[in-house]
């Protein structure tokens, strides 16, 4: 099906019978025809173990099943939306930034330790971050939200990439992630992100950045 994009901040999706889609709650704008919205009890196609998963990792980004015959226009508290089309592969997003996706994916949770080690959990302590990420895998699109757009930086294993923590909004392919610093211990007393932590991701990839380091 695909997702069509109205504007930087409003996409269009169709819903036909026997496919679904998934959305964050209040991510729908308007829709024509015969559709349902039904709240998501387990985790998207991820089932149980993905419900529990998100629950461990105090995810709190109810989802919606949309269902039937018609069109649905999304968006969400005005953020830009930017679309991406899986081809088989995965993709990993922070929750809070997932508006919506089809039905063809499934869902699951990655412990960021499990890439980043020890860093991976200082990433959550003192940036904010959740310690745990959304992974997408199949066939099929994703929108994702973001503050001031977002562009596409690709990850060669010449040219690793270093991203702000709170700018990061997705990855995908073959990629290893770990958090650096940039000043001393001493130095990072009271600091968030910004200069002091640098997420590397090195490997061959694509990361997705915003342009802003607001939370969602």
């Amino acid at each position: 099906m695909g997702f069509h994009r109205i504007n930087s901040k409003m996409i269009e999706a169709q819903v036909v019978p026997g496919q679904k889609l998934f959305s964050q709650r209040g991510a729908m704008l308007a829709y024509k025809g015969s559709v349902t919205f039904t709240p998501n009890m387990t985790g998207g196609q991820g089932g149980i173990g993905s419900m529990i998963g998100r629950r461990v990792a105090n995810e709190q980004v109810p989802l919606m099943t949309v269902e039937g015959h018609g069109s649905v226009m999304f968006g969400h508290g005005g953020h830009n939306v930017h679309c991406i089309d899986m081809a088989g592969d995965t993709l990993y997003v922070e929750a809070d930034r997932l508006l919506a996706f089809e039905g063809t994916l499934q869902q699951g949770t990655m412990f960021m330790g499990s890439q980043g080690g020890v860093m991976g959990v200082i990433r959550g302590q003192v940036t904010g971050q959740g310690l745990f990420t959304t992974t997408l895998a199949g066939k099929g699109s994703v929108a994702v939200m973001a503050h001031g757009g977002v562009i596409e930086l690709p990850i060669t294993p010449q040219r690793p990439i270093h991203v702000d923590p709170q700018a990061y909004v997705a990855h995908r392919g073959d990629v290893r992630n770990k958090l650096s610093t940039a000043l001393g211990w001493r130095d990072m007393v009271g600091r968030g992100s910004g200069e002091a932590f640098q997420l590397e991701l090195s490997g061959n990839g694509t990361v997705y950045v915003q342009a802003s380091e607001e939370k969602l």
